[in-house]
Formats: structure tokens, sequence, C-alpha cells
């Protein structure tokens, strides 16, 4: 026995040390389109160390590349992590793909991640991979608690038609405002959930959304929230990453505007102590432990990984001061309905399109070049309501929900 337990031993020792040096001979390059000046990129910053530190990676074997264009310096910079020695490079933003694409075609042993994408599972490639987090879960959360919100500034009479009569439009529904980056999927997604979040506590509101044409831009922002308040808005929600619009938000409140801000990444508390309510955000750790892990483990990477509120993958940041009374008893009810199925977010009987309820709707994974309508790799068409809902994230990472339901206008003026 004594004999026995003295070769287990030894075994374990030695896994242990098989462990510890795959663990270090791991090497990861990281593509980032900001820097940690940036919500978004913090975000994806915060969550790589996390990862770091629960494998025990040194800081020799990670390389950042920060602010790194959407262009063929991608495609440099990947390659220069190749010649550095990473067995991983990873880039955190969707127009970073084809060139990560490219790189991974060229350098069949390298694995290379890029996160939001959408055609990986199209593109014939191993190493190629996907990665998104199901944040349209966070969003709708946010959503409830801007509902809620609105519904205490009715109900306490603070916001009506006769004292803000712009806040309201011809059919006596509260006006919400919303600044997106680009009319993508994955800000119509977001953008949507955020509103049907909102519907789910406070039905009569419409949304007007304007877009900056741009993923980080503090005065774009910031003009888009001022704008959205001058047409009424009383809630501004945001898929932008900077603090501009929150900024403006806390501005115009203490001018006496009734208006607030829901954010986005990171905590706005700081930037709006009294505007903002809360900000739904990733939690990338959970996503790049996994890969890491499989990494030194040797074990299968998905092609398209996403995971929300079951997995601690998303969440929403602290509730601000001015949130409504109950708002996060309320907040983990809906997250536990979430969880368990009760709850989901794009209940098809709580939208409709030009008036009619979906009852059908096809996606298709083929990728297609916009600008000469060519198309880039053949997918395959998939039902995306089932069970009287529309299933986002789960034909592929990425979002691919891009309906335009009634009661959100964009680009309104």
């Amino acid at each position: 026995m004594r004999k026995l337990i003295a070769v287990l031993c030894v075994l374990a020792m030695c896994l242990g040390l098989c462990s510890f040096a795959a663990a270090a001979d791991l090497k990861v390059g990281v593509i980032l389109v900001g820097d940690q000046t940036e919500g978004y990129t913090l975000a994806h910053i915060e969550g790589i160390q996390q990862a770091q530190a629960a494998l025990g990676l040194s800081d020799s074997q990670l390389i950042w590349k920060y602010s790194i264009p959407e262009d063929q310096v991608c495609y440099d910079s990947a390659v220069d992590l190749v010649g550095q020695g990473c067995n991983l490079i990873i880039s955190n933003s969707y127009g970073h793909q084809t060139y990560m694409a490219l790189a991974a075609e060229e350098y069949p042993d390298v694995t290379f991640v890029s996160m939001t994408g959408d055609f990986a599972a199209v593109s014939g490639l191993d190493n190629f991979k996907n990665a998104f987090t199901r944040i349209y879960e966070a969003r709708y959360v946010s959503g409830v608690v801007a509902g809620m919100k609105v519904a205490e500034l009715i109900e306490s009479g603070e916001l009506s038609p006769e004292k803000q009569p712009n806040s309201f439009d011809g059919n006596g529904n509260v006006k919400i405002g919303y600044v997106g980056a680009f009319p993508y999927a994955e800000v119509v997604s977001g953008y949507t959930a955020f509103f049907l979040g909102i519907r789910s506590v406070y039905e009569n509101a419409v949304m007007e959304v304007m877009y900056t044409n741009s993923w980080f831009d503090i005065d774009k922002e910031a003009a888009a929230a001022e704008a959205l308040v001058a047409n009424g808005c009383v809630i501004i929600g945001q898929h932008a990453d900077s603090t501009g619009a929150p900024a403006a938000v806390q501005k115009l409140l203490d001018a006496g505007t009734v208006c607030y801000s829901v954010g986005y990444n990171i905590d706005m508390l700081p930037t709006a102590p009294t505007a903002a309510l809360t900000s739904p955000t990733n939690t990338w750790g959970v996503y790049y432990t996994e890969l890491f892990t499989a990494m030194v483990n040797g074990t299968e990477i998905p092609t398209d990984w996403a995971k929300g509120f079951e997995d601690d993958a998303v969440s929403v940041t602290a509730f601000g001061p001015s949130c409504a009374a109950g708002t996060s008893e309320k907040v983990s009810e809906v997250i536990e309905g979430i969880i368990n199925g009760s709850v989901k977010v794009f209940d098809v009987s709580a939208f409709t399109v030009n008036g009619e309820e979906l009852s059908t709707r096809v996606f298709n994974s083929t990728i297609i070049d916009f600008a000469t309508g060519n198309v880039l790799y053949e997918g395959t068409e998939y039902e995306a309501i089932n069970d009287g809902a529309f299933v986002e994230s789960v034909f592929r990472s990425a979002p691919y929900f891009d309906l335009r339901i009634d009661g959100i206008v964009e680009d309104a003026q």
C-alpha cells in the first residue's frame, strides 16, 4: 500500500510539472483597438489579467499591442506576434477579423481568436475562433433599471406631459434615447434588448437612436446625448465606448433637466455620480480563463463561444443613487428569470415589426462583402425563432438580431 501511495504521489508530481511546463509554453499576443482609457478595451485588459492570474502566467508570457487600427496594421501586428513566439493571438474588435483570418491562414500552428467576429465557423480555418458574450442579456437588465426609473418619475409626478411636454410623443409615450456606434447587428441587438427591458417595466415608451459612426469618440457621443435630451429623451443608453454621453447627461441633470444615463462596459458613477443608473458590462475574465486553460491543457476551443448571466460572463455595474426604490430586488428577479428561461429577452410577443408579430425569421450565416455584393463565405440557414422567442448568439457567438422593431427610430434628428 505504501509503495502504491508513493507511486501515486510521484505521478501526481509529474502531472503537476507537466501542467506547469504546458502553462510555461503558452505565449499570448493581444491586439487591442484601444487602450486603458477606453472602457471596452479596459474590460478586455482586465479579463486577460484575471486569466493570467488564474493560470499563474508571467508578464513575459503576454505581449500587448495597443490602439491597433482595423486595417493592414492589424495583420502586420499579428505577424509580428507570431515572430515573437506567440502561439495564441487575440484581437478585440470586429474590424480586426479579416486581418486575423489572413494571419490564421498563413500560420496554421498558431491559434487566432477574433473577439466579436462572425465568420470563424464558415472560414474553413481550424485555428481561427470567434467569441462574444451574451451582453444583450445585461442590456435587457439595464433596460429594466431604466424602466423602473421612468415609472418612478411618472408616479412621483416629477415627469408629466404638463411639465415636460417635449418628453412625450403624440401618443403619450415617454421618449428614450440611445447613442449607438454603428448600425450593425451587434448594436441593433443591444439597443433592442435595452428597449424591451424598459418596456417590460414601463410599456409606454419609444426610443430614438443616434449613430456616431465610431466606437470611441467622446465629443460625438456627448453631442448625440445632448441632441437626444434636447429632443425630450429622459434616459440615454449607449453602445459606444467613452464616457462622453454620461458626462453630458450629468451636466444637463445638474442644470435642471430631467435626464439619466445608462452606460456601457464600466461603472459610470465616477463620471456621472447622480445621472448614471448602471452599465451593462462584459466579464471577459470568464472567457479568457477558459481559453487559456484550454490552450494549456490541449483541449478543444469552441469555434463560437457565447455565455451570459448563467456563467457570470455578463453583469450590470453598481446601481447609482438615483435608481428607483426596489431596483436591486427587481434586477435579481429578472436575472434569475433569464437563467431559468422564464424571461426571454427577445420574446416575440413583446414586439412587432411593421405592426405584425413574427412567427418565423431565417438567419443565414453566409458572409457577404457589402461593398461588392460578393459572397465571401458560404453559410447555413437557421430558423431563429424558437419556442416563442428570437434566439440570439446560438448559431454563432456574434449577435445577428437585426430586426427594426416598432417603437424605435434610428438617427432621429
